[in-house]
C-alpha cells in the first residue's frame, strides 16, 4: 500500500494558533483589565427591561455608542429610573460578550449628567403626569377642620418630626401616627409611596386609627436630595390617597412634584402643622364669640317677635265682649232649639194618636178571618156537589150508549192478536232453535261466540243445548274442516 502524504504549506510566522474561544477570552481580560473602572457620559438610547430583571441600553453621543447592560442585582439599587433620551453619567467596567463578538459596559452605578439634565428629567415628567390629570384642582379635597388622627410620613431621626409634634402642641395637640421613611437615597421613593399607601389601607374604626388627614415632610437639601418626592412613584401613590394629603418637601423655594398632586402644598413642616390644625385658643374664642353673636341675634329676634305680638294684640277685639255676645247667640239658639223640640213631638204624638185609631185589634182581625174563611168552606162544599152532580149524570148517558155485544168482540179480536204476537216471539227465540239440534257456543265471559275466527287453539268455551250446557276445550285453528276423502271404489274384475 502506498501512503499517501499533504502537502507541506510553508510556515511564514511563528505566530501561535488560538481558537477563537481563546482569542474571545484574551481580548475579554485585556478589557477588563485596562478598563476596570470606567466613568462615561451619554445619552440613553434603546432602553428596555427583560423579563429576567437586566436592563439593556445604548449610551450614545454624536460620534459613537457603546452598549451597557444593568444586572438584576444592581437595578435594584440604582436609585433612579433610565428612560430613553436620559442624559448620565455612568460608572461600571468595560467588558465583552464573547458571542457576539461584543464589547459592553457594565454599568454599577447612574447619575445624571449636571442640573440641567435633571431638571429636563422633571419638567418632561411634570408635564406626563400633568397631562394625565393627577394634578387637576378638581381631585383635590379639602383638609378636615379639627382632624382626630394626624399621619405624618418622614424620618424619625430627624428634626422635622420634633418640629411637627412642637407645633402641633402649641396649637392644637392632637393623636400623632408616625410612618418611618427613608427622605433620600436608595429605596426612599418606594417607602414614602408604601406609607402613603399603607395609611390610606387602614380600615376605620381598626386596632389602629385611620388618621384623618396625611402630613409627607422632610427638611431643606439639594435637588438631589429631594429627588425622592420628584419619583413617579410617590406623585402617583399622593394623586391615589383618599385621605387628604399636605406636601411639605424642602423650605418654602424648594418644589417637588408631590406638591403639585397633594391637596395642600406647605413650605415648610412647621408650616404643615399650622394648616393640619386651628390654634385652641383662637378656636375657643372664636366659639365663645360664635355664642354671644347667636345669643344676641336670638334675643334680638325674641324682642321684635314680641313686639310684633303686642302690635297684633292691639289690633285684636275684647275677648271678654266676644265671649258675653257669643254667649247670648248661645241661648238663643238654645231656645229656638227647644222651641223646634215641642213643636216636633206634639205633631208626632197626634199622628200616632190618629194612626193607632185606624189599627184593628188581634181579635177582630181573627174574626174577621174566620168570617171569611166559613164562607170560604161553604161556596167550596157547593162547587164540589155540583160538579160531582154533573159527572154523575155523563157517565151514566156513555154508559147507557155502549154496546155490551160490540164491546165483547172487540175484546175477543184483541186478545187473538196478543196470541199471534206471543207465538211468533216464542219461535223466534234461541232456545226454540237448540230443540232442533243445534248448540250455542259461549267464551269463558259467556258471550256468545258467531265466528270460527273467534275461536283460537285451547281456547275453553261452554256449549249449550236445549237440555244443558257442557265445557270444551277448542282444538286447532279457525280453519275450515277438511273433508274426508272418498274411499276409491272397488273396480271389477273381468271374468
Amino acid at each position: 500500500m502506498t501512503e499517501i502524504r499533504a502537502p507541506q504549506i510553508p510556515t511564514t510566522h511563528n505566530l501561535a494558533e488560538l481558537t477563537v474561544s481563546e482569542l474571545s477570552g484574551a481580548i475579554k481580560r485585556t478589557l477588563e483589565s485596562g478598563f476596570e473602572r470606567v466613568r462615561v457620559r451619554g445619552e440613553i438610547s434603546g432602553f428596555k427591561r427583560a423579563g429576567s430583571g437586566h436592563l439593556y441600553m445604548q449610551l450614545k453621543d454624536d460620534a459613537a455608542a457603546i452598549k451597557a447592560v444593568v444586572w438584576r442585582s444592581t437595578a435594584v439599587r440604582l436609585g433612579l429610573n433610565p428612560e430613553d433620551g436620559m442624559e448620565v453619567v455612568a460608572t461600571g467596567r468595560i467588558t465583552s460578550y464573547a458571542e457576539r463578538s461584543e464589547y459592553q459596559l457594565v454599568i454599577e452605578r447612574v447619575e445624571l449628567a449636571g442640573l440641567g439634565a435633571l431638571l429636563k428629567l422633571l419638567e418632561d415628567r411634570k408635564k406626563k403626569l400633568a397631562a394625565e390629570g393627577l394634578f387637576d384642582a378638581a381631585r383635590k379635597r379639602p383638609l378636615p377642620l379639627l382632624p382626630g388622627v394626624i399621619g405624618v410620613v418622614t424620618s424619625p431621626s430627624g428634626a422635622v418630626i420634633r418640629d411637627i409634634l412642637h407645633r402641633l402642641e402649641d396649637r392644637f395637640p392632637r393623636h400623632v401616627l408616625l410612618w418611618p421613611v427613608l427622605v433620600q437615597g436608595e429605596g426612599a421613593a418606594q417607602q414614602v409611596a408604601n406609607a402613603i399607601r399603607g395609611f390610606n389601607a387602614l380600615p376605620a374604626g381598626g386596632k389602629v386609627p385611620r388618621p384623618d388627614v396625611l402630613i409627607v415632610a422632610r427638611g431643606g437639601g439639594s435637588l438631589e436630595d429631594l429627588m425622592a418626592f420628584n419619583e413617579e412613584i410617590v406623585v402617583r401613590a399622593a394623586a391615589a390617597s383618599e385621605i387628604p394629603l399636605i406636601s411639605a418637601v424642602g423650605h418654602e423655594t424648594d418644589t417637588t412634584l408631590i406638591d403639585f398632586a397633594s391637596d395642600r402644598r406647605a413650605p415648610t413642616p412647621t408650616a404643615a402643622a399650622e394648616m393640619a390644625v386651628p390654634v385652641r385658643a383662637d378656636l375657643i374664642a372664636e366659639v365663645a364669640q360664635c355664642g354671644h353673636r347667636l345669643a344676641r341675634a336670638a334675643s334680638r329676634q325674641i324682642a321684635e317677635q314680641r313686639l310684633t305680638i303686642e302690635g297684633l294684640g292691639r289690633g285684636l277685639p275684647d275677648p271678654v265682649r266676644l265671649i258675653q255676645e257669643k254667649t247670648q247667640q248661645l241661648d238663643a239658639w238654645i231656645e229656638r232649639r227647644d222651641n223646634a223640640q215641642r213643636g216636633f213631638f206634639d205633631r208626632k204624638r197626634d199622628q200616632l194618636h190618629a194612626l193607632s185609631n185606624r189599627l184593628r185589634t188581634p181579635r177582630d182581625q181573627i174574626a174577621a178571618m174566620r168570617n171569611a174563611l166559613s164562607s170560604a168552606i161553604s161556596h167550596l162544599s157547593t162547587c164540589i156537589s155540583a160538579s160531582l152532580e154533573r159527572s154523575a149524570r155523563r157517565l151514566d148517558n156513555a154508559g147507557a150508549h155502549l154496546r155490551p155485544k160490540l164491546l165483547r168482540d172487540l175484546v175477543d179480536r184483541r186478545g187473538d192478536a196478543l196470541a199471534g204476537c206471543a207465538a211468533l216471539l216464542e219461535s223466534y227465540s234461541y232456545e226454540h232453535v237448540l230443540k232442533r239440534g243445534f248448540a250455542l257456543v259461549r267464551d269463558e265471559d259467556d258471550q256468545p261466540l258467531t265466528r270460527a275466527a273467534s275461536l283460537s287453539s285451547g281456547m275453553a268455551v261452554s256449549l249449550q243445548f236445549h237440555d244443558g250446557r257442557a265445557r270444551a276445550v277448542v282444538d286447532g285453528g279457525s280453519a275450515a274442516p277438511k273433508r274426508k276423502a272418498a274411499k276409491p271404489e272397488k273396480q271389477g274384475t273381468l271374468l
